[in-house]
């Protein structure tokens, strides 16, 4: 047999095998650091395990909606079950850098992250100069604290 012979077999061969087993390569899920995105489900859920819960979170906004809010960049999966126990969804999630208005500036070693739309704004992004990165942090937690004391509780 001709290698290119060969080469055509085995490539018809693996499309067989992908179509009898059912098994279809699809896009993951594109979800943007600090961003939500819904997801509708075909089937009530009643179990949501995420991968890595570091690079994305899901919450049941009912039992056929989720929201998924990406963490830090990377890729991980999400699995939906019913309440039998039954895989309704098993997604990849790829938790993207939002790029749009972002600007890195490099100073030797160190990086600071602005969010730039149009006027200039931290934005904390792992791998920041530490300096920068806890000093900005601080401040916006202490800011998330200021508002939360002045709003009073939430009924």
């Amino acid at each position: 047999m001709r290698p290119f012979t060969v080469l055509r077999a085995l490539a018809t061969v693996a499309v067989l095998a992908g179509s009898v087993s059912g098994v279809t390569a699809k896009d993951p899920i594109a979800v943007m650091i600090d961003r939500a995105k819904v997801m509708r489900i075909s089937a009530p859920a009643a179990t949501v395990v995420i991968g890595n819960p570091a690079i994305a979170d899901a919450t049941i906004q009912d039992r056929q909606t989720l929201v998924i809010t990406g963490k830090v960049t990377g890729v991980t999966n999400l699995v939906i079950l019913d309440a039998k126990g039954e895989l309704i969804a098993d997604e990849l999630i790829n938790v993207e850098k939002a790029d749009r208005g972002m600007v890195t500036v490099q100073r030797g070693a160190r990086r600071y992250t602005y969010a730039c739309t149009p006027s200039c704004n931290v934005a904390l992004e792992p791998g920041d100069a530490s300096e920068y990165f806890s000093q900005a942090s601080s401040q916006m937690a202490g800011r998330s604290g200021f508002v939360a004391q002045s709003t009073g509780p939430t009924q």
